[in-house]
Order: structure tokens, then C-alpha cells, then sequence
């Protein structure tokens, strides 16, 4: 069955940078769109970016698209979200989801599957 599996989170100070892996089994992560979203304490889940089966990608938050970027390694079936230059107000549970498709989808709402998360904090 589908399963996506986090990793990569922790605890960094503004500035620094992370990488999140998205480790996906039960299907093929190059033939589908994959989304991140992240969710802050007392806030609604929102998209932050997808990538398209193309290698194309969609920002959903104009205030990550010069910080943030997506990657694919087919070879390990994982998506990265690599997130620079990280601010107190990126402090969030980030997921990776998919619904098996072509599309990006905006809204969690909208999204079949998910991962657990990952907690990033940024603190000083």
C-alpha cells in the first residue's frame, strides 16, 4: 500500500538550512505529483510545493519560492525538500502527500495520502 515516511527535521537556529526526505514505497514516485505541506501550532495545513512527474515545480507560498526547493532521486523513490535561509515563522509539522496523480493539489483537503511529518523548529 502507499506509504510515505518523513525524516530530516530537527531544531536549527534562523538562517540555516535543512534537507526533508519523503521515502515512498508502494508505488513510483517519478510517474506522480508529490506535494509538501506544513502545518503550524494553531494554524490551518497549507501547500507550501509540489513537484510534477515533468520536474516541474509549483510553489504554493510566494514566501518560500527564493528559500525553498524540491527534489527527486528516483533510484531511491524519495522526494527532498531542502529549506534555506530558515525563519521562527517556518516552525512547523512539514508532510509530504500525494494522490497518485499528475496534479499538484492546493488544498489539503483535497490530498489521499500522507506521511506522518516532520517537526522543524526555528529558534534562537
Amino acid at each position: 500500500q502507499v506509504q510515505l515516511v518523513e525524516s530530516g527535521g530537527g531544531l536549527v537556529q534562523p538562517g540555516e538550512s535543512l534537507r526533508l526526505s519523503c521515502a515512498a514505497s508502494g508505488f513510483t514516485v517519478r510517474y506522480y505529483a508529490i506535494g509538501w505541506f506544513r502545518q503550524a501550532p494553531g494554524k490551518e495545513r497549507e501547500g507550501v510545493l509540489c513537484i510534477r512527474p515533468s520536474g516541474g515545480i509549483t510553489y504554493y507560498l510566494d514566501s518560500v519560492k527564493d528559500r525553498f526547493t524540491i527534489s527527486r532521486d528516483n533510484a531511491k523513490n524519495t522526494v527532498y525538500l531542502t529549506v534555506n535561509s530558515l525563519q521562527p515563522d517556518d516552525t512547523a509539522i512539514y508532510y509530504c502527500a500525494t494522490n497518485q496523480d499528475t496534479y499538484c493539489h492546493t488544498h489539503a483537503s483535497d490530498i489521499d495520502y500522507w506521511g506522518k511529518g516532520t517537526q522543524v523548529t526555528v529558534s534562537s
